[in-house]
């Protein structure tokens, strides 16, 4: 994979698949970032900004292939130029022969001065007959029938996929020369080297060609990082790719113990504390059984409460910072996250001597009144003694039900 930090941060993989001759192999750049790296400006129907990729392919000192790509990017509103989440994919097509390589890729930002390059070693693989491609991640895709065609997809280029709003984690993979008989087994390893998913799929055959869209429920993995392995049944020759399970660029989640430690105010402590319990090669169908038994409309694709909860974190990280504090642990930020907007709140003042101040939050669902209070011009807000009992009785009797 590609990644790089600084002013233009990006992350994106090189993939192959076969070519159009024996000789010749077909590398897919992908590249993603977010609009808010780039200069947006109005153009009458909405936000328009610009970007060049340069990719350079060398071998030793000799530039086997250079490509200068211009692109436009245009949005609706000012709002989506802000966006801090992927929100603009690159992908490119080039045709090179297999050996080893060099790739330079440099991005730049042509309305501002936001720049970024990336230096790294490519492995350029020969695809013969009973081989298989290297797996694309990717949001969607129309399989090609001849190898000298692309594609038809919109690649993924981090490979993370989003749990309580993707329901299927897709990867494309191609086969060349196979029987038609020909299956292939798959293998789903988490971070600690375990199988968590086997399956042996069939490759659509078309001539020479075959692929296949392989589609994983997510609800069955997990979170956290994860490869795909994939062979013909019966070789020791595989090809594999990564996924990355989390709740979105917002939340660090990278282990199932990070994603329990999200989870404090979801769920109760001995639900959580079973789900740690569970030994690693059973967590992803422990955490399927809690996925399913919290839903609230399994009849839906989606996880709403879970895609609310994680939405109401991220507000609260935004609202309610304290200083060396992340929003959603402090009182106010906890209380929202579990009970979500009051249905009142207001400011509450003390004496001028002891320079306190406070908020009062009415639930009337619960006919719940919480107090918090503060002490000197940038104290911490804490809810009362009595809110707090109050709050942990709501909370555990919801818990319960």
């Amino acid at each position: 994979m590609i990644a790089q930090g600084g002013t233009f941060p990006f992350v994106g993989q090189v993939r192959y698949l076969a070519g159009s001759s024996a000789d010749s192999t077909l590398a897919l750049i992908t590249l993603s970032f977010a609009n808010r790296v780039l200069t947006f400006v109005g153009d009458g129907s909405g936000q328009r900004a610009t970007y060049n990729v340069s990719i350079d392919i060398a071998q030793g000192t000799t530039t086997i292939r250079h490509l200068d790509v211009h692109k436009v990017i245009r949005v609706a509103s000012f709002h989506e130029t802000q966006r801090e989440d992927e929100s603009v994919i690159f992908q490119q097509y080039l045709q090179v022969a297999p050996g080893t390589y060099s790739l330079s890729i440099a991005v730049r930002d042509e309305g501002g001065s936001n720049a970024n390059s990336q230096q790294i070693s490519l492995t350029v693989p020969r695809f013969g007959p009973h081989s298989l491609s290297t797996p694309i991640s990717v949001y969607q895709v129309t399989p090609r029938t001849r190898t000298d065609t692309v594609p038809a997809l919109i690649a993924n280029p981090r490979s993370i996929i989003v749990l309580g709003r993707d329901t299927l984690a897709g990867l494309y993979l191609e086969g060349y020369g196979l029987p038609e008989t020909e299956r292939v087994g798959v293998a789903v390893l988490n971070d600690a080297h375990a199988v968590i998913l086997r399956d042996t799929v069939n490759l659509v055959r078309q001539g020479s060609l075959s692929s296949a869209l392989l589609e994983f429920p997510v609800a069955s993995i997990g979170v956290g990082p994860v490869t795909v392995i994939a062979s013909l049944v019966g070789s020791s020759d595989s090809v594999q790719a990564p996924l990355f399970l989390s709740f979105g660029d917002a939340f660090g989640i990278t282990s199932f113990d990070q994603l329990l430690s999200y989870l404090r105010f979801f769920t109760s402590p001995e639900r959580l504390q079973a789900l740690r319990d569970t030994p690693a090669d059973q967590r992803a169908a422990a955490w399927a059984a809690f996925w399913k038994q919290t839903d609230p409309n399994p009849a839906t694709p989606e996880h709403e409460a879970l895609r609310d909860y994680f939405k109401r974190i991220a507000t609260a990280n935004g609202r309610y910072q304290e200083k060396g504090t992340p929003g959603w642990l402090t009182d106010r930020g906890k209380v929202y996250v579990t009970l979500g907007e009051p249905d009142q709140a207001g400011q509450q003042m003390g004496t001028s001597s002891a320079r306190s101040r406070g908020e009062i939050w009415v639930y009337t669902q619960y006919n719940l009144r919480l107090v918090f209070t503060t002490q000197g011009a940038i104290g911490r807000y804490r809810l009362t003694a009595s809110s707090e009992a109050d709050f942990e009785r709501v909370v555990k009797r919801e818990q319960s039900r």
